[in-house]
């Protein structure tokens, strides 16, 4: 029996998923959580041999879960509407044996988990096409400029975190701008955040 932990913040689609699963004779799901700090205490208590999560949850998102996971001999399944060249890249990062989307038909859930069981990796076509196409343009310093403004720090405040001159911190917007191709630091944020490269 394939024991199953599913962490879905939307209780309707949690309880859909659990209800489908368990129709299936060799699955079991044996914890449901709303978000991934849930997850975790569910797969500590649990043991399961699968955990499928959502991305974006409260708490905890189903990535940061997933990294914490990486030890466990439990498997990872995220089960996204986000096809994210970003997220992927973070999910392959932390192992995960799955990356799937949920507009994929339900039956196909079941037979990759089953795969997943058997050592193998499933990720949606449509991600490993993005992945190639969507590197990251920005260093590793650009990044951190890039996630200070989105945290609001104005142009004093990024150059004195980041022991810089204000001249250098205007140099690296310029050029953020410049590889993000749009016109504005809003812009700029939205585009990364669309993208999924937000650590």
């Amino acid at each position: 029996m394939i024991r199953i932990v599913i962490a879905e913040d939307q209780r309707m689609l949690l309880g859909a998923l659990g209800s489908l699963l368990d129709l299936e004779e060799d699955m079991e799901v044996v914890g449901k959580a709303r978000n991934g700090e849930e997850a975790l205490a569910l797969v500590k208590k649990h043991k399961p041999d699968i955990c499928i999560m959502d991305i974006e949850m409260p708490l905890k998102t189903g990535l940061e879960a997933a990294e914490e996971l990486i030890d466990e001999p439990c498997k990872v399944i995220i089960l996204t509407t986000f096809a994210r060249a970003g997220y992927f890249e973070r999910a392959r990062k932390a192992e995960v044996s799955g990356y799937l989307l949920k507009d994929s038909p339900s039956e196909e859930l079941a037979q990759s988990i089953r795969i997943i069981m058997d050592g193998r990796r499933i990720y949606a076509p449509e991600l490993v096409d993005l992945a190639y196409d969507n590197e990251n343009p920005l260093t590793k310093r650009e990044m951190e400029v890039i996630e200070l403004i989105a945290d609001g720090k104005s142009t004093n405040e990024i150059a004195d975190k980041l022991n810089l001159t204000n001249g250098t911190v205007r140099n690296y917007i310029s050029i953020i701008l410049d590889k993000l191709d749009v016109g504005n630091r809003i812009e700029a944020i939205s585009r990364f955040k669309e993208k999924g490269w937000f650590k």
